[in-house]
């Protein structure tokens, strides 16, 4: 049920009133970027905003199209001198455009009723949905359609997102993994590894080379079965009372105490579970765990940097050059910047290329590519530009959305890399060792 009193009106106020206006974020704004028009960038969005808290100005469409037409990208709080906290301002921003029905469209509340509010909120359903996709591809029905022509009678925005997708996966998570994978050799940490939504229907191997991982450097991984979505889709998506919802529904399946580290390998996923606490602050039945929940939730870069990872054994496999795309929720929202680069390096006969422009959006952005293409589309080339420049054959990113962006962009562009987690790389290598 939607709240009846304004989100942004809510908000401690001081929230609101951080911005300075300095600009300093507007170099790293890529819509303000591309259009270099100040309602696109986070200035000309926060002043929008607390014009709205201030009661000077009436919500309406244009103010719900801004704030869907900006990416959330975070690169603004990276480079914001006040420490603006934008992720907060975005969120509630678009719960109050979803609040008032702002975009009042039927195509629009079918779609976000359908997957939103019923699909993402129990993923037996998800997965429902996954194995029927993955039937639909295993009896080879998408490749005669792809071949047959017909997809070519369909509108061209339809063509568009047919191309986008994803394999499913042969098996789900728990099929490839047991509830609890003993550690190899000592066991000095027992965690848990959340194995997402999204990336349990189309990169269910990342799930099980992470756990593989985590077992080379002493940690026994607890998989729970029946896990549910982080919420991060409904929080973006100014949905955030079902976002506590599912908060509360993973904290009473995991409970934060019981493990030494609660691991996320999904940089989007692991900025929005590290702040349950934030989300749950007025419930005094999950405050104090939500708090706990915020302490032990760790990307898996930086959980292995922390507890020293164990390098891979040198072998002989050919050398690969490898370039990182980095997950703007991983290192704008999470600051886990370094981590990822030294685990890279540590892998024999790897080497590592840095990317221009790596922390640039690649216009994936949650589910921006499907809402704003025209623009999705101009950062993915950008970003493919930039990847065939460093001459890798290889390109590791750690996001879901990210990942399946950069496959389905080099694909299109007849780019020839292999797209990967650093997980996947490390997990290699370390099978290679026996």
């Amino acid at each position: 049920m939607k709240a009846s009193a304004s989100y942004l009106k809510g908000l401690d106020y001081s929230v609101v009133q951080q911005c300075m206006h300095c600009g300093l974020c507007l170099p790293t704004c890529p819509t303000y970027d591309a259009t270099k028009l100040e309602r696109h960038s986070p200035r000309g969005r926060i002043s929008l905003m607390r014009a709205i808290a201030d009661g000077r100005l009436e919500t309406g469409p244009v103010f719900g199209e801004e704030m869907y037409y900006c990416l959330g990208c975070l690169a603004c709080t990276s480079a914001c001198p006040a420490g603006v906290n934008y992720a907060e301002l975005f969120e509630h921003a678009r719960a109050e455009v979803e609040r008032l029905d702002l975009l009042n469209h039927l195509r629009r509340r079918l779609i976000r009723g359908f997957t939103v509010t019923w699909l993402f909120m129990d993923l037996r359903r998800l997965r429902a949905m996954g194995r029927l996709m993955r039937f639909y591809q295993w009896i080879g029905l998408q490749t005669l359609l792809r071949r047959s022509g017909v997809l070519r009678l369909l509108p061209k925005r339809l063509q568009e997102l047919e191309a986008m997708t994803p394999s499913v996966q042969g098996k789900y998570t728990h099929e490839w993994l047991p509830e609890i994978l003993p550690a190899r050799g000592e066991r000095r940490h027992r965690v848990v590894l959340l194995s997402g939504c999204a990336q349990d229907l189309i990169f269910s191997d990342v799930n099980r080379d992470t756990a593989e991982v985590l077992s080379a450097n002493g940690c026994e991984v607890v998989t729970p079965r029946g896990q549910q979505c982080c919420g991060s889709l409904h929080a973006h998506n100014g949905e955030l009372e079902l976002a506590r919802q599912l908060a509360r529904r993973n904290i009473d399946q995991i409970p934060p105490d019981r493990f030494d580290a609660i691991i996320t390998n999904a940089g989007g996923c692991g900025s929005h579970l590290k702040h349950y606490g934030r989300l749950l602050a007025d419930d005094p039945g999950y405050r104090e765990r939500a708090r706990l929940w915020d302490q032990k939730v760790k990307d898996i870069h930086e959980w292995l940097a922390a507890i020293g990872l164990r390098p891979p054994k040198t072998n002989g496999a050919p050398p690969l050059v490898v370039t990182y795309h980095e997950s703007c929720h991983l290192s704008h929202g999470q600051r886990v910047v370094d981590q990822p680069r030294a685990l890279l390096r540590a892998i024999p006969n790897l080497r590592l290329v840095e990317l221009p422009e790596s922390l640039w959006c690649c216009g994936s952005a949650g589910i921006y590519n499907l809402t704003q293409p025209e623009m999705a589309n101009r950062l993915l080339e950008r970003k493919l530009k930039h990847i065939r420049s460093t001459g890798a054959t290889v390109v590791a990113t750690a996001n879901t959305g990210c990942h399946l962006q950069l496959i389905n962009g080099a694909r299109q562009a007849g780019l020839g890399v292999r797209v990967v987690h650093p997980m996947t790389l490390l997990a290699e290598a370390y099978r290679a060792e026996h």
